[in-house]
């Protein structure tokens, strides 16, 4: 009998784990009855009773299991570590907050039957804010431009992965894994699948500003070169017409031209700008070196404060 995992990342989702667990259950129940499954729920320190109420499913159904982080280790190394903690034949990732609905499983599993291994979660729509929405299409659009690598347009990674593809990532050794980005450059034969995306059931998100800025930047240092090539090539023309400027006042200068006088006009207006231009590709040349820092120390995606449900075998995996 094949089995299916389900990976659930969590933070301060009180509210939703427990229905989620039984709308996941019950998809199993009436359409998926030929297979096993497992529910792993990995929480990344989440501050409610969130722990509370995943160790009382945990012992009331050795189906589900929880992993505890130690700490808070953000928003992509928590589920890319648990997707390699799962044990099923293949894995299928969705948010706590049922804006992933549960219905999609079968038709995940569908497309996985019919020899896809990566089969994602397109949101053809959505019922969050339109400006919101808006601004997401603006990026998806301009970062499928920059890449060099395809990039899938409003895809933010749920969807289901073949075990062949989870071992891909048990052995990627990446500390900064942004998932989108590798299924797109690294995954195997691949279906894409629409869905609406629902609005938030209960509780409020935790994805901010901050939060959306920093998978933005992710997505930008791992898999783009312009900002980098057009610092280069904006740092040259800049330069060209910076001398030409000056050789230009310098020859108003010497011909004595009284009756156009520039004053330090243009000199304060080159430093003003030329100011502006470096500080931005200063801030833009940081966040690649931000990410490179990050990834070559080397150090673990999450550290595991407890895991319930996994026996021995498992847990060493």
């Amino acid at each position: 009998m094949k089995k299916i995992s389900v990976l659930i990342p969590c933070y301060n989702e009180e509210q939703n784990v427990v229905p989620l667990s039984k709308a996941i259950i019950e998809q199993f129940e009436r359409h998926l009855g030929g297979y096993d499954y497992e529910i792993v729920f990995i929480d990344n320190d989440s501050r409610d009773s969130t722990r509370a109420l995943l160790a009382g499913l945990c012992a009331d159904n050795k189906k589900i299991k929880a992993i505890f982080n130690a700490k808070n280790f953000g928003q992509f190394n928590s589920p890319y570590y648990g997707m390699c903690q799962t044990t099923g034949d293949c894995t299928i990732l969705m948010c706590a907050d049922f804006q992933d609905p549960p219905e999609i499983i079968p038709r995940l599993v569908k497309e996985w039957e019919n020899g896809y291994k990566i089969v994602s979660a397109i949101k053809s729509s959505s019922r969050e804010n339109p400006f919101i929405r808006f601004l997401r299409t603006c990026y998806y659009k301009v970062i499928k431009k920059m890449s060099d690598v395809e990039q899938i347009e409003h895809f933010t990674g749920t969807g289901l992965y073949d075990k062949t593809f989870i071992d891909v990532l048990r052995n990627l050794d990446d500390s900064e894994p942004f998932l989108r980005g590798i299924v797109a450059e690294l995954g195997f034969k691949r279906k894409d699948i629409e869905y609406e995306q629902q609005q938030r059931r209960a509780g409020k998100t935790s994805n901010g500003f901050y939060s959306l800025y920093d998978a933005a930047m992710l997505s930008f240092t791992s898999y783009t070169k312009i900002g980098l090539r057009l610092a280069t090539m904006s740092g040259f023309v800049i330069s060209i017409l910076s001398i030409g400027v000056a050789f230009a006042y310098l020859i108003m200068k010497l011909v004595h031209w009284q009756n156009f006088p520039l004053g330090n006009a243009p000199i304060l207006i080159g430093v003003f700008v030329l100011g502006g231009i470096q500080l931005f590709f200063i801030g833009l040349l940081g966040e690649y070196i931000l990410n490179i820092n990050k990834r070559i120390m080397h150090r673990p995606l999450v550290i595991e404060e407890k895991r319930l449900n996994f026996d021995d075998e498992e847990a060493a995996q």
